[in-house]
């Protein structure tokens, strides 16, 4: 009993043990749960978290392994781990139909990025591992104890025992009730579910500076991770806490941007993840700036503000604009400005963005950008027509950004054909599929000499050179969809168009795109940091495998051309988890007969272009759906479509209007197109008035309907046209427009200045004024002159003087009021108009005062009189009024003008006391004359100069520059008419040399020169020199910046002459490995002499170094036999002749040196080599034109005893071998002929040269590499040989073949039809004859016209041999098939006996006679019997039957000697008509005797 009870107490305590450790777990597990809510809320309100749940999964799985060790240690139980996902067999990517013809790819399921789906799948299956191995803990634990306490014991209890156990027993079912609700609750499918939006986030607009929030709020277990984005890029709020902050209150989630500016505006997506899937939302916030006035385009000036960052206010200023440019196409142009910003911050720079056409461009291969921090550049390389546009330099800054716009223009490159037309343009891929992409195109402004006929589609595959022509027939539309690509590979297009001259140069090439699902394009786009766009699912079993899939939906015709017409679909929402394709039917309206289009090239898009439609019918279309379980029923057929054009031609624009812009453009605007579909823009064209030439304006059409035309000749009469393009063409050009002459354009001019009071008397005051700095484009036709009184500081309203405009630039104005204050203003007036007011005079009292103006200059005269030039010269006038003289004005006029004759020489102000009069015409006499001007106004005229004759003096000279030998910088002048008394007076800017120190003067006889001391800036202006006592004998001489910077180089080129070099030192190997230096000047004197060095140390000749010098030539020649390792370093030439030297050096160091130094090596190890017998041509190989393969060499310097031994893989080939037989030698031509070539031929050959002399070797590795090189070689010479293909006729259908000289089995051979390549089929075969390469199409069809390419790999792209199969071709080849099928099946069914029937039947008298013929015919033949040619009737004697259409009998009861004779079986049917003939004799027994006897 003792012990008995001990036992009972070790199994309570072990079942009390048991409880409490369930009790723990579960309070564990609750802790845990609350611990990752907290700690994923803190992640959340911080920013977005990058832990995902499959790390929070991973953890908790691991704490859960270790916290149930306890409950899986058991003794006597074996612990099994349970898969949390059953295993799957491994999937065939190949989806075949019934047959087991491959009709797909099977499309993995799950489509994301790899490290995403990996978190979460990794958190699933951890998380339900976790779940799995608490649910086996659970059940292990309570199994036992039930199994425990139900364990059958035969043994004695007391009743107290069995009260005991009976209480436990109750005590246990509770437990296993509590144990079901704690499964049911574990059910994971009753806790999981995906996320949803309870409220998505809503689109805000906020003012700028203010801050905004999104809101949202999300349901979903396990929690959802959440993302904001902001245009598809992650927003990191940790790294950018002063702008976003991102909450996570429970399922409340917020983004606050804070101090919002225009940049923030954008589309906002909020993306919720958890492991049952993804949703998202978006929502756009608009930050608008309050401003007055119109709102400001993009790329419109804003107003600087001040930067916070920065503390400083950024000013930009942009400077050396590019102007509008030329360009042609595959010239490189530059574009740039220079940009400042002020003030300058440390390590600030702006941002610097280029733009086409208001489009940002981005570095390519096409584009290139620099910002050196001073001067932005835009370098286009090989410009194309696509460069032409509006180009637009914008800065930001932290202030706000400027911006600058210039239009570049690029002009057609010359054809090379005349008359073709020019490239197309913009060449752009849509609509990109996995075998179907739409091409699109502009046409060119330029058609040729005739209208362009259609268009030609190339297509390239990236990382290749081959293009491949797409269309036979050219397209008229400027659209053309390409099918037939391959899944997965990237491809170019570009375009060409035709005219009856011929063919254009192609366009350039597009930007290369992927065939591949939109799907997965966008995927691959998106990168990792895209939000997600569908549900991930995870399931265990594949529930839709061997679904058959649903119809497709909404099919529609999108395109319908005169070549070819576009279907659309939607796939369907039933086809499983693998790849599908699609087959589409068609049929002719009226008729019930659909026809599958695509049978043997079923398509992966779910778009298709059908070609070779009649044109004018209508059909009706429909689409099924294919995979490995079978094919759908069709869709619902389209409406009825007529095959023809759908897009019209534009519409002729509006005739342009031409208006004046600047001196070589016009602005052109029009009226657009009316009803116009998918127009591309418009072309504009101009001539000159007079010729019938059209050039065209712009290469790359523009949709605005206005455009200025630049590039125009100056003064040109130009008329213009327009017309529209859209993809079907080009409209009708308008008419021309009004004829303009190209000039600046006509406005209103600017406002008169200097409006003052010159003269003033009781009742009037006379005024003048300056006349406007710009006329506007046209000649002042006069002035308006208002008037206003002013009182103190008050003044009165504006009132009109004159009602009529006056064409002087002074005005009387009268009936004024004595003692009163007036102002007044002026308006200029041209033909555009009335301008703007002047700013009015100063405030003048009407009454007499004196007048002010200053006096006459007076001292004129003149010097440097020539033919249509001459300086004027004069002095300040006596007195200068009441304010000092600041300008003078120079008039002239011809002697036999009148007084109204004069002119004034300049416009503005002379402030200087000379001025040269330039434009003269040379024999004519003049007069001038020169008024003062100060403040108040201009005074008098002077006493008139002249009359002076506008003409040269014969013999004058003029001054020069010189620079001497020693770098003088000095100017001459030479009188040769001096005379007593006469003295060079020099100055400077026609005033007296005041500062000696710049110039020394020295005079010797007629010459004088005056020499720079020391020639710099200062000394920039005009240089006279006068002759005294002459008749104004003078000349002058203007030293500008530009001419002093010349002079100062061409000085130092003086100074320090330097002997020019014609060839620097260069080196070059030489026979036996000797080195030679060199180098040549272009000219020197045979004074000249040579320093050679060798790293600053003077080397001389001896045995090391050979030196010479050739003056005749200018060479400098050094050789060496050998470089050293201490040859490494500089050697130099320095030459000295005269005052010039020169030196050249050649570097020669490190891996260059050391290369060197190996060539020279290798140089005279080759010449040791060759003194004994060897190779001069290593051991190769050739393949003759009958494809034998032949190892050649060829060999030198030998001797009849030399030995010349040839091996394979280290066997030697010895004289009595079969293979010796192949080895000939012919002048030093040493080969070895393999013949046709075969693997056993594969190993090392090599040949050994020997005798007393040396030894040489030479080897071939015919193995791997060498004999794929041999098989190359051999497969181009086979392909190469193939004959022309040919085409043979047969009774089951057409044959192409083609001959080649040998055929090796290892040879690639391919067929395409219509460059797509032909699979095999029952109809049509492949295969290879003897040496001819056969295709043979059985019962051929209006399908299998078209052409066939025969590529025959050449080792490397291949051969192609094209037969068109259209036209005379295919009429021929199948009404000869046709033929031969006619007659062979006129052969096998025409009616014939064939068999039955003997030669000869010899039958005794009175014998019955019965012969049965078989025969045949289809149709059944008509059968009948002759005997000696006569046709037999049945009757009583002959019996004639016909059983079963195959068996004819003929029955004489009692043969007689007159039935003998030659009888015949005829058969006749439609096919043809045959005898069997037999022959009878019938003979007398008794005669037979009679006659032996």
């Amino acid at each position: 009993m003792a012990e008995k009870s001990v036992e009972v107490r070790v199994k309570k305590r072990k079942q009390q043990h048991r409880v409490q450790l369930h009790q723990q777990h579960q309070e564990h597990q609750e802790q845990r749960q609350q611990h990752y809510e907290s700690s994923f809320y803190r992640s959340s309100k911080s920013s977005v978290s990058k832990q995902s749940f499959a790390s929070y999964s991973a953890s908790q799985t691991s704490e859960s392994l270790e916290c149930l060790k306890s409950f899986l240690k058991t003794k006597g139980e074996e612990v099994v781990r349970l898969s949390p996902l059953p295993k799957r067999a491994q999937r065939a990517y190949l989806a075949m139909d019934t047959d087991k013809e491959i009709i797909g790819y099977v499309v993995p399921l799950f489509r994301a990025n790899h490290e995403v789906v990996r978190g979460l799948v990794e958190g699933r299956e951890e998380g339900r591992v976790e779940e799995g191995i608490q649910y086996v803990a659970m059940r292990n634990l309570f199994t036992r104890e039930a199994r425990e306490a139900m364990e059958i014991k035969v043994e004695k209890k007391s009743h107290s025992r069995h009260v005991r156990e009976s209480a436990e027993r109750v005590e246990l079912g509770k437990t296993l009730e509590e144990w079901s609700e704690f499964r049911k609750k574990m059910n994971p499918d009753s806790l999981t579910h995906s996320p949803e939006f309870i409220v998505k986030p809503r689109g805000q607009t906020v003012w700028e500076g203010n801050s905004v929030k999104l809101l949202c709020t999300v349901a979903g277990w396990p929690k959802p991770r959440i993302a904001w984005y902001k245009n598809n890029v992650l927003i990191d709020a940790k790294a950018h806490p002063e702008k976003y902050t991102v909450e996570s209150n429970y399922n409340m989630h917020s983004l606050e941007i804070k101090n919002c500016d225009f940049y923030d505006t954008a589309r906002y997506h909020v993306s919720a993840l958890n492991i049952k899937g993804e949703v998202s939302s978006v929502a756009t916030i608009v930050v608008k700036r309050f401003q007055e006035g119109d709102e400001a385009g993009p790329l419109d000036p804003k107003p600087h503000g001040y930067s916070a960052e920065h503390g400083v206010t950024f000013n930009t200023t942009i400077i050396d604009k590019f102007e509008v440019a030329f360009g042609r196409e595959g010239e490189t142009l530059s574009l740039g400005c220079t940009v400042i910003v002020y003030p300058t911050v440390k390590k600030y720079q702006p941002e610097i963005i280029w733009y086409r056409d208001s489009v940002p461009l981005k570095p390519s291969k096409w584009v290139h950008t620099h910002w050196s921090g001073e001067r932005a550049t835009l370098t286009l390389v090989h410009l194309n027509k696509e460069d032409e546009g509006l180009y637009t330099l914008r800065v930001n800054t932290k202030s706000g950004f400027d911006s600058y716009s210039a239009y570049v223009f690029v002009r057609d490159a010359e054809v090379d054909v005349e008359g073709v037309p020019v490239a197309p343009l913009d060449v752009r891929c849509q609509d990109v599929n996995k075998d179907y992409v739409v091409v699109t195109w502009k046409q060119p402004a330029v058609e040729g000499s005739s209208a362009i006929l259609g268009y030609f589609i190339d297509r390239c595959e990236a990382g290749t050179l081959h293009w491949a022509q797409c269309n036979d027939i050219p397209v008229k539309y400027a659209r053309y969809p390409v099918t037939g690509l391959v899944e997965g590979r990237s491809y170019q297009f570009r375009v060409r168009a035709l005219n009856k001259a011929g063919v254009s140069r192609p366009s350039r090439v597009s930007e290369t795109v992927v065939a591949m699902d939109p799907s997965d394009r966008a995927r691959l786009r998106a990168g990792p940091l895209a939000p997600w766009t569908g549900m991930i699912k995870f399931t265990e079993e594949d529930s839709t495998a061997g679904v058959v899939p649903g119809e497709p939906t909404d099919v529609v015709v999108t395109e319908a051309t005169k070549s070819y017409v576009v279907l659309a679909w939607k796939p369907p929402a039933q086809r499983g988890h693998e790849g599908v394709v699609y087959y589409i039917e068609k049929c002719i309206s009226g008729t019930d007969s659909w026809q599958r289009v695509n049978t043997g090239m079923p398509v992966k898009s779910p778009r298709f272009a059908l070609f070779d439609l009649a044109e004018g019918n209508s059909y009706s279309f429909r689409v099924r759906c294919c995979n490995s379980a079978g094919t759908s029923e069709a869709s619902q057929p389209t409406a009825e479509t007529t095959v023809g054009d759908k897009m019209d031609l534009p519409s002729a624009p509006g005739v342009p209007v031409a208006i004046r812009n600047t001196s070589t453009s016009v602005v052109l605007s029009w009226s657009g197109s009316k009803d116009v579909k998918h127009l591309a823009g418009y072309y504009i064209e101009c001539s000159v008035v007079g010729t019938e030439e059209w050039l065209p304006c712009n290469n790359k059409p523009v949709k605005q309907t206005r455009f200025v035309c630049h590039g125009l000749i100056p003064g040109a009469n130009y008329v213009f046209r327009v017309k529209a393009v859209n993809a079907a063409g080009y409209s009708q050009v308008t008419a021309n427009s009004e004829a303009v002459v190209v000039l600046d354009a006509v406005a209103v001019p600017g406002k008169p200045s200097g409006v003052r009071v010159v003269e003033a008397v009781k009742d009037y005051m006379v005024l003048t004024w300056d006349p406007p700095a710009h006329n506007g484009g046209a000649d002042i036709r006069g002035y308006f002159i208002d008037y206003r009184t002013v009182k103190g500081s008050a003044a009165g309203q504006w009132h009109e003087m004159n009602h009529q405009a006056v064409t002087t630039n002074t005005f009387k104005a009268e009936n004024l009021k004595e003692n009163i204050v007036y102002q007044f203003q002026v308006r200029a007036m041209n033909m555009a108009g009335v301008s703007k007011a002047s700013l009015p005079s100063a405030a003048r009292e009407c009454m007499e005062w004196t007048i002010t103006v200053p006096g006459v200059p007076v001292g004129l005269h003149v010097l440097e009189v020539r033919d249509t030039s001459v300086v004027v010269l004069w002095e300040p006038p006596l007195f200068d009024g009441r304010s000092p003289v600041n300008g003078y004005y120079l008039d002239l006029k011809e002697v036999s003008a009148g007084e109204e004759g004069w002119v004034a020489a300049h416009e503005k102000a002379n402030k200087k006391l000379y001025m040269k009069v330039t434009g003269l015409s040379s024999g004519v006499s003049y007069v001038f004359r020169v008024r003062a001007q100060n403040l108040t106004g201009v005074g008098k005229a002077s006493a008139n100069l002249g009359p002076i004759l506008a003409q040269t003096r014969p013999g004058t000279k003029e001054i020069y520059v010189d620079v001497d030998d020693d770098g003088i910088i000095s100017m001459i002048f030479e009188c040769s008419e001096m005379n007593e008394g006469s003295e060079f007076v020099w100055s400077k800017n026609y005033e007296a040399l005041t500062d000696t120190s710049r110039l020394t003067i020295v005079t010797e006889g007629g010459k004088t020169r005056a020499i720079f001391n020391s020639p710099s800036l200062d000394d920039l202006g005009t240089y006279s020199c006068m002759v005294t006592n002459t008749e104004g004998i003078s000349s002058s001489y203007t030293l500008t910046e530009e001419g002093l910077k010349r002079l100062l180089d061409l000085s130092h080129e003086h100074k320090f002459p330097v002997i020019p070099f014609k060839n620097e030192m260069s080196m070059e190997l030489l026979e036996k490995g000797r080195v030679r230096f060199w180098c040549q000047v272009e000219k020197c004197t045979s004074a000249c002499d040579v320093e050679y060095a060798f790293n600053d140390a003077i080397i001389t000749q001896g045995k090391k170094y050979t030196m010479n010098f050739d003056k005749t030539s200018g060479i400098i020649e050094m050789y060496m036999d050998s470089l050293e390792v201490t040859d490494e370093g500089t050697f130099t030439f320095k030459l000295v002749d005269g005052k010039a030297k020169g030196t050249t050096s050649l570097v020669l160091i490190g891996d260059e040196f050391r290369e060197l130094q190996k060539k020279s090596e290798f140089e005279r190890a080759e010449w040791v080599r060759k003194q004994g017998p060897h190779f001069v041509e290593y051991l190769g190989f050739a393949v003759t034109s009958a494809c034998d393969v032949l190892l050649k060499c060829k060999i030198g310097n030998i001797k009849p005893e030399t030995e010349i031994i040839w091996s394979k893989d280290s066997i030697e080939i010895a004289e009595d071998d079969e293979e010796a037989a192949q080895i000939e030698m012919k002048d030093g031509n040493l080969s070895f002929n393999i013949g046709k070539i075969s693997k056993k031929d594969a190993g090392i050959y090599d040949v050994f040269l020997r005798d007393e002399r040396g030894k040489d070797k030479s080897v071939f590795n015919l193995t791997d590499a060498g004999y794929q090189a041999v098989m190359n070689e051999l497969f181009r010479v086979i392909a190469n040989s193939s004959t022309e293909i040919q085409i043979t006729s047969t009774e089951h259908g057409l044959i192409l073949h083609s001959n080649v000289t040998y055929y090796n089995e290892d040879l690639r051979v391919g067929w395409l039809h219509k460059d797509a390549k032909i699979a095999a089929s029952e109809r049509v075969k492949s295969g290879v004859t003897g040496e001819q390469l056969w295709l043979q199409i059985n019962e051929p069809t209006e399908k299998d016209k078209g052409k066939y390419t025969m590529d025959i790999f050449d080792g490397k792209d291949g051969v192609k041999r094209v037969f068109d199969l259209s036209g005379k071709a295919w009429e021929e080849a199948f009404e000869e098939f046709q033929r031969l099928k006619a007659a062979a099946i006129a052969e096998r069914n025409r009616a014939r006996v064939v068999g039955g029937l003997p030669d000869v039947v010899a039958i005794q008298e009175g014998k019955s006679l019965n012969l049965t013929g078989n025969v045949w015919g289809e149709p059944a033949p008509e059968v009948s019997w002759t005997k000696n040619d006569k046709e037999l009737v049945s009757d009583d004697r002959y019996k004639l039957k016909f059983e079963h259409g195959k068996f004819a009998s003929i029955t004489i009861a009692a043969v007689t000697t007159t039935d003998s004779g030659k009888y015949a079986l005829v058969v006749k049917n439609k096919y043809g008509t045959e005898a069997g003939e037999f022959t009878v004799s019938v003979y007398n027994p008794e005669e037979e005797e009679s006659k032996k006897d």
